[in-house]
């Protein structure tokens, strides 16, 4: 395995931001243990270095850790956390955006029979598997051009191909290449997921939605569920609370116009969801995530 020099680089080129000189390549770096905080996956590869990060995604918990890696082929509602971390042993993280279009590419130019056969049944949105020599040493090259400038530009897009391939060809293969599959249960889901995500505040019907992603009601439900592991509308309820905590945290401090604002039109109803989601009430929520976080010693 490459964990060494992966760590190393990973360390080297951190950014307060996460980004690189690599167009969607992210390194993350955690410091210290916090509480579990929401946010959507995007489509992503996600290889862990050092420490362990848990993610739940509806009742479904994920957990991986230093070796291991996770693919999310659909933007989803996730709440995670890097666990084990200190200042003196911090959690290292790269991040690669899967994009349809490269997944679809790929597939179209492997010769008959390198790609396994889909079996037609919607795999989960998202998958943990332990990473391949092959898929560290690829991470691993992709990052060393971040001190060579020159190389990057031609070498880069070539070794992302290379990472997507192994993904493809790989343990979660099935989560990845349904990715690039246009007609794919997976489309049809994301297609939902998309509308549901920019309708967020609206009240919607489930025959509607399913009518829209191009599925019976039945099948949909099903899919559904299988990708994102929550039905339709506990996924529309996951995002409006998500939407509120960033209005809570950048906004105004009218709770009652927040709820509102994300479709909720009982306070009181909003105030319990929210807090079985995050634990605590909104207004003590907010007060908390407007209070600047300690530095470090």
């Amino acid at each position: 395995m490459d964990l060494d020099e992966l760590r190393t680089l990973l360390a080297r080129h951190v950014r307060p931001d996460g980004s690189t000189a690599i167009d969607g390549v992210l390194i993350s770096k955690v410091e210290r243990p916090e509480p579990p905080s929401p946010s959507m996956s995007g489509t992503v590869l996600a290889v862990i270095a050092q420490g362990t990060k848990r993610l739940a995604l509806g009742e479904r918990v994920y957990e991986y850790r230093a070796g291991q890696y996770l693919v999310a082929s659909v933007d989803l509602p996730v709440t995670g956390h890097f666990i084990e971390v200190s200042p003196q042993c911090p959690a290292l993280g790269f991040g690669l955006t899967l994009e349809a279009s490269a997944v679809a590419e790929l597939l179209l130019r492997a010769a008959p029979g390198d790609v396994p056969r889909a079996d037609g049944r919607a795999a989960p949105g998202i998958a943990v598997s332990d990473a391949p020599d092959e898929l560290l040493d690829a991470v691993v090259r992709l990052l060393r051009l971040l001190d060579q400038p020159r190389d990057r530009a031609v070498l880069a897009p070539l070794i992302k191909r290379e990472i997507v391939w192994r993904l493809i060809t790989g343990a979660q293969g099935g989560v990845v290449r349904q990715l690039g599959l246009a007609d794919s249960n997976l489309s049809h889901v994301a297609r939902a997921v998309r509308w549901i995500r920019d309708h967020y505040a609206e009240a919607f019907r489930v025959e509607d939605v399913a009518r829209l992603s191009g599925m019976s009601v039945s099948a949909f439900h099903r899919n559904f569920q299988a990708v994102t592991a929550m039905t339709p509308i506990q996924f529309q309820k996951q995002i409006r609370l998500q939407e509120a905590r960033l209005l809570l945290a950048t906004g105004p401090h009218d709770i009652t116009g927040v709820g509102h604002r994300v479709g909720y039109d009982s306070p009181s109803q909003f105030s319990r969801e929210y807090r079985r989601q995050f634990g605590v009430p909104p207004s003590q929520d907010a007060a908390r995530l407007r209070t600047p976080m300690p530095a470090l010693p």
